[in-house]
């Protein structure tokens, strides 16, 4: 028999380990803390409040392993602390990254890095990331542009002014 040589998956179905989080595949364990996250009022406050019991279903059904979706939890202690999703072809085509946290973990830092660290990697592929966050969340918009993200362009959607953020894969050296 012979042996067939091993590759490591893509880097994109890697965890992506920062100084105090891992951000990984969603698990089945994983479940009712992602559920909070769809149904918290507090969380939903900026994105069309709470999701309704039969999305809801249909995402706990979907959300398991999927493609683009990162629990992000902390390394220490494996305490789940939101999700952070990277969706490739998303708005315009653009590589699109959204995220929730659970308010217990909020101001700590972690979402900063946790969605720094989604864009810094899907930067590596994509020439560009966008985000969009409601124009009344001060702290998401804080906090795309901490990390890099430029207002691109305002608009109305949803019965509400959003913004769009931006950031392109910086061309390097000789470009």
């Amino acid at each position: 028999m012979t042996a067939v040589p091993h590759s490591a998956p893509p880097p994109a179905l890697q965890p992506l380990v920062t100084e105090r989080l891992v951000l990984r595949r969603v698990r089945s364990g994983d479940v009712p803390g992602v559920t909070r996250l769809w149904t918290d009022p507090d969380v939903r406050l900026h994105l069309g409040g709470p999701v309704i019991e039969s999305v809801v279903r249909i995402r706990q059904r979907r959300i398991v392993g999927a493609a683009g979706s990162h629990a992000v939890v902390r390394a220490e202690d494996g305490v789940l602390l939101g999700l952070v999703t990277v969706e490739d072809g998303g708005r315009g085509g653009e590589t699109e990254v959204s995220y929730q946290f659970l308010p217990e973990h909020w101001g700590r830092g972690y979402a900063r890095e946790a969605v720094g660290a989604a864009v810094a990697r899907a930067l590596e592929t994509a020439p560009s990331v966008v985000a969009v966050t409601q124009e009344a969340n001060s702290r998401s918009r804080r906090l795309l542009e901490a990390i890099g993200l430029e207002h691109a362009e305002s608009f109305v959607e949803w019965d509400a002014q959003q913004v769009l953020y931006r950031r392109r894969r910086d061309p390097g050296p000789g470009a």
